[in-house]
């Protein structure tokens, strides 16, 4: 039974990670996508422009209809106010041309976008107004916009009997949507996704929709609406990553159709606050406000109104949890400071001892020349203990110099960088703060310099060592340095085993590298070695001595 437990966790756990990884993906493509929102925008406004154009090129009544509408279709989701104008026009037109589907045609739309701009008795009064026995195939057309319309309305409803009376004839008018569509039409699939949502039908609506959506190209307008209709099936059966992934996906393709009056970002928003994501929520419904108030879409700014201080007021309190984490940051570097001063005096005190013991040995020395012949070879052998007490002093004197300059420079960065973070909370620039807290340049720069100067000094006490080293190999060329590097990753390994540092473990914090790595390395070039490959590291902690 154990057994079985552990190998459902082993399978299920992988795809967890996938999933989680493919979200990050996506959010991170639709913060991209937020970021060029420029670009999209350049892109539609030319497609505009372009039509504007030829309206100065055409003196043709049909013509200027046929760009009318198209102005009508390019403004639908981006601007209401200019849709509803050239909603006007193309009726004027039609009206002229004594076209009675033009006519039908251009009230539907115009009718359209007074709903969307909160004009539902104007709407409401041209449908009433329109013959559509005269043009049958409009009906279906006719039927949503009217379905529409009343939803909208049953929104607003000042009571509960008003409110039940609009949700009846929405329903009404979506039962009739489907006998005047095309069954293969996408009005026709909409409608039937809609009713098999309503009707609690998920798992029939995902496979309608699932097998419906990579037919869609991403210029098409209806990817989005499809792909929040997935979303919401997913949000019905609680199955809330989907749901976010769907939402994330409409959201994008939203965006990069520059389509201002949209559901599915503001919809994200709520979902990522519910879930503590209060920086992306913010940014989202930022962004949900705005587009809404260009596009003057009354329904969605009234939604987004009702949801935009709850999350704003999450946003402020995070910010002040970071503030109050940014003083706590630098009171602790402060107090390392002063615990690096102290380590720096006591530092000096040491070397202080260390300059009287090397006075002391030097003296025993002299003393041990006046020796008789007969202590000879103690003396042989005192002199090379000698010899390599004053190596290792000349590594430790030159190592605690170059470490006092080191920390005498961190702690003047230190201080640069606690006056850099001082005078951006000062000018209330919250973003550029949380950036610089979560960059990791600083840490990354001090680490090269580090190691660049661990390169330096050990080059100096030992200048011939990469050549030294190279002879112990098979291969002298095995060692390659890059243009510019003094030692690369194997050197400093075997530098610190030179340096009688021979612990992986240790080796392994020094160079920040796994221990595995570490391993992998020691082994690579013990197994070039020209020698015996188990004194390898004996021989490299010879160089530079006389033996």
């Amino acid at each position: 039974m154990h057994k079985f437990w552990t190998f459902l966790v082993l399978l299920i756990f992988p795809v967890c990670i996938y999933s989680q990884t493919d979200i990050n993906s996506l959010l991170t493509e639709l913060d991209r996508t937020i970021a060029n929102n420029q670009q999209y925008k350049t892109k539609k406004e030319a497609e505009i422009d372009k039509l504007n154009d030829l309206l100065k090129y055409t003196s043709s009544t049909t013509q200027k209809y046929e760009i009318y509408d198209k102005l009508y279709g390019k403004y639908r989701w981006y601007q209401s106010d200019s849709a509803l104008s050239y909603a006007r026009k193309s009726l004027k037109i039609a009206h002229q041309l004594d076209d009675i589907k033009k006519t039908n045609n251009a009230k539907l739309n115009l009718a359209s976008i007074m709903e969307t701009l909160g004009m539902y008795k104007e709407a409401t009064e041209i449908l009433n107004k329109i013959d559509i026995q005269a043009t049958p195939e409009k009906k279906g057309n006719y039927f949503g916009v009217s379905s529409s319309l009343y939803l909208s309305m049953s929104n607003y409803a000042a009571s509960a009997e008003e409110k039940s009376n609009y949700i009846s004839l929405r329903k009404k008018y979506s039962d009739s949507i489907l006998k005047f569509y095309p069954t293969q039409s996408k009005s026709h699939l909409f409608t039937t996704s809609n009713q098999l949502l309503e009707s609690g039908k998920y798992q029939e609506n995902l496979d309608l929709l699932l097998n419906y959506y990579p037919k869609l190209k991403d210029s098409d307008t209806d990817q989005a609406v499809v792909a929040y209709l997935i979303s919401q099936t997913y949000h019905q059966k609680k199955e809330f990553e989907l749901e976010k992934e769907w939402l994330i996906k409409s959201a994008i393709s939203d965006l990069r159709l520059e389509k201002k009056e949209y559901i599915s970002l503001r919809a994200l928003a709520f979902l990522l606050y519910q879930e503590g994501d209060i920086d992306r929520s913010y940014t989202y419904i930022k962004r949900s406000l705005e587009d809404a108030l260009f596009c003057n879409a009354r329904l969605r700014t009234y939604e987004i109104s009702k949801m935009m201080p709850i999350i704003n007021k999450a946003y402020e309190k995070q910010n002040e949890t970071n503030h109050n984490q940014l003083v706590y940051f630098l009171v602790s570097a402060t107090v390392l400071s002063l615990i690096l001063l102290v380590i720096l005096f006591l530092l000096f005190k040491q070397m202080k001892k260390l300059a009287k013991a090397k006075r002391e040995i030097s003296i025993a020395n002299k003393q041990s020349l006046a020796l008789n012949e007969e202590l000879k070879v103690f003396n042989e052998k005192l002199n090379e203990t000698n010899t390599t007490l004053k190596e290792a002093n000349l590594v430790k004197e030159i190592y605690i110099g170059r470490y006092m300059d080191q920390c005498s420079v961190y702690i003047s960065k230190l201080d640069g960088y606690r006056r850099k973070l001082n005078v951006i909370v000062t000018s209330g620039k919250k973003e550029e703060l949380v950036r610089a807290i979560k960059s990791k340049e600083f840490i990354d720069e001090e680490l090269k310099d580090f190691y660049n100067n661990f390169d330096k000094t050990f080059l100096l006490l030992f200048p011939n060592f990469i050549e030294d080293f190279s002879r112990l190999l098979t291969d002298k060329d095995d060692i390659k340095l890059k243009s510019g590097e003094l030692m690369n990753t194997e050197l400093r390994i075997f530098a610190l085993i030179r340096l009688g540092i021979s612990d992986s473990v240790k080796i392994s914090e020094f160079l920040r590298y796994s221990l595995s790595t570490i391993y992998n390395y020691r082994t690579k070039l013990r197994n070039k070695a020209a020698g015996p490959r188990d004194e390898f590291e004996a021989n490299v902690m010879r160089i530079g001595t006389n033996k």
